[in-house]
């Protein structure tokens, strides 16, 4: 039986076609239809970091709705804060920040995903700085000299495929670790990413666990 705190929203939203948690589990790009105009209104990554987050404090989020147009329920669960031995912890569950303070950094010209990802990075530990677009992200390199750089593939004007291109051909990033974050996800997505220089290819949202496991890799 889960004991605890609950919180309960609603919202008039456009509502969900799904009943949750499948909507708080799928891929954002994955929840709408091609055709459907509210997939202009964002990546919804929101809905997966909130899940992340809950479920890291050992609680668990629901949604529901009756349906498309007739709005949106979230509720929030939350245990009662104990003190909790060392062997019942779930380790998967819990935010681990990795030592050193790996510096990142963030680019994507889609501001509410890059700065939902840069809080996620600080709050594993890492030193972050977030861009919004190629011009900037190669400007900000030079001076900031990040261990990794975490790249939206389609930004306009310099893509991201553009972008780690040229990361890769300044003598001061040959080691930098490239991490694509894009909402494509297909086979020869990931071929394309690697033959332009990136060492992964995150599909949004990006799992938490992905992100400490980059991180953890720069600090090893």
């Amino acid at each position: 039986m889960f004991e605890g705190y609950f919180d309960r929203c609603r919202s008039k939203s456009k509502g969900v076609t799904r009943v949750s948690p499948f909507v708080l589990s799928v891929p954002a790009t994955q929840r709408l239809n091609a055709g459907d105009s509210r997939a202009q209104t964002g990546l919804g990554i929101g809905l997966t970091l909130v899940r992340s987050l809950v479920e890291m404090h050992g609680g668990r989020v629901e949604a529901h709705s009756p349906g498309a147009g007739r709005g949106s329920e979230f509720v929030v669960h939350l245990p009662v804060a104990r003190e909790v031995a060392a062997s019942e912890q779930n380790p998967a569950a819990a935010i681990q920040e990795v030592r050193g303070l790996p510096r990142v950094l963030v680019v994507d010209d889609n501001h509410d995903a890059a700065d939902s990802l840069g809080a996620v990075l600080q709050m594993l530990g890492a030193d972050v700085r977030v861009t919004h677009d190629g011009k900037a992200a190669l400007a900000t390199i030079a001076g900031f000299q990040p261990s990794a750089v975490f790249l939206d593939l389609g930004m306009p004007d310099l893509n991201g495929y553009e972008v780690a291109k040229l990361i890769r051909a300044r003598p001061d990033a040959h080691d930098t670790v490239l991490v694509a974050v894009t909402g494509w996800g297909q086979e020869s997505d990931r071929r394309k990413s690697e033959a332009s220089g990136f060492n992964h290819h995150l599909v949004k949202p990006a799992d938490v666990g992905a992100l400490q496991a980059v991180l953890a890799s720069l600090a090893g």
